[in-house]
């Protein structure tokens, strides 16, 4: 039995996998808020304290870098120690990996339906590949390729410096430099990110905010609250925000496939991909992802591939126990 977790900052998913002729089959699954607890050893507590079933192996993605078994969650008040952790969940076998890594561990088992192509003309090449995830924060992944198989390693490359391209971003750069000091593409490309585009294009006089969009706003999850009026049509600043993030999103998805020539694909995961995957299939996207110059053409090969299985972390979290054994 193998224990998985996909830790990020808004939610903590945790399930049971069984392992049967070789394939992995989930057995339980719950889903908990995260930040209404004080650390991951209360939620595996918890999670395991309602079942009788007891893992031989367990394995949890977390946000975040691995160092020594150790993570400083990046959207989360919490240290992660793995030795502390299986003290006090009494876990026998246990590895932390980045939730990123996660992901890529996940992508061979995903079926045919859990994938949606966004460029139509791409070769068949095979090689490097890559995910990117845009949620609470914005992850990255990559996936090497040996001649015979992928090794997979993960990085923090959404933390990486944001290089405007044009006026607006020039304008966008400059209003989150204000804000932050430092501007790396996860200010853009994430949940939160999506609000910082909008507050951007509010401030500087690019679009009025009706009175029943700001209270939607103040009260709810606002990236949902600006999302959905952007994808129902009914706010054109709404709509702006999420063309400027999605074109934004591909342009950084387009400098993840050169740093890494992921001829063998981009894979776009997180929480929020498959939500505005409409969107997605439209010109921005693709547009900006070609649009490194001279290398347009070996980009035009590249498949990219949209990731609608939420549990693909769960799922590569628990390849991974299961292959590292």
């Amino acid at each position: 039995m193998i224990l998985a977790g996909d830790i990020g900052g808004t939610h903590a998913r945790l399930a049971f996998y069984d392992v049967r002729d070789g394939h992995l089959s989930q057995v339980s699954y719950s889903m908990f808020p995260s930040r209404e607890f004080s650390g991951l050893d209360e939620i595996v507590t918890k999670f395991l304290s309602s079942s009788s079933l007891r893992p031989d192996l367990a394995c949890f993605g977390v946000a975040g870098p691995v160092r020594n078994g150790r993570i400083e969650a990046s959207n989360l008040p919490w240290i992660i120690d793995s030795k502390h952790l299986v003290a006090e969940t009494k876990l026998r076998h246990l590895s932390l990996i980045n939730d990123l890594e996660a992901n890529a561990w996940g992508i061979p088992l995903l079926a045919p339906a859990d994938l949606v192509l966004l460029n139509p003309h791409y070769s068949d090449a095979i090689g490097n590949q890559a995910v990117i995830s845009a949620g609470t924060g914005l992850g990255e992944a990559g996936m090497y390729w040996d001649g015979r198989q992928h090794h997979i390693f993960a990085c923090e490359g959404g933390h990486a410096d944001f290089a405007p391209r044009n006026e607006l971003e020039v304008e966008l750069f400059r209003y989150l430099y204000t804000l932050f000091g430092h501007v790396s593409y996860e200010r853009i490309v994430s949940g939160p990110g999506l609000v910082n585009v909008y507050h951007f294009l509010r401030d500087t006089n690019r679009g009025e905010e009706p009175k029943w969009l700001a209270e939607e706003i103040l009260h709810s999850d606002p990236a949902a609250a600006i999302s959905k009026a952007a994808l129902n049509g009914k706010s054109a600043l709404c709509e702006h925000a999420l063309d400027l993030f999605i074109s934004v999103y591909g342009a950084e998805a387009g400098n993840l496939a050169l740093k890494l020539l992921a001829l063998g694909g981009i894979y776009l995961g997180g929480g929020i991909a498959p939500k505005i995957v409409s969107r997605l299939a439209g010109p921005q996207f693709m547009e900006a992802f070609l649009a490194k110059g001279r290398m347009k053409k070996l980009l035009e090969g590249i498949p990219v591939r949209v990731i609608t299985n939420d549990k693909i972390a769960l799922i590569g979290a628990a390849r991974c126990a299961q292959v590292r054994g």
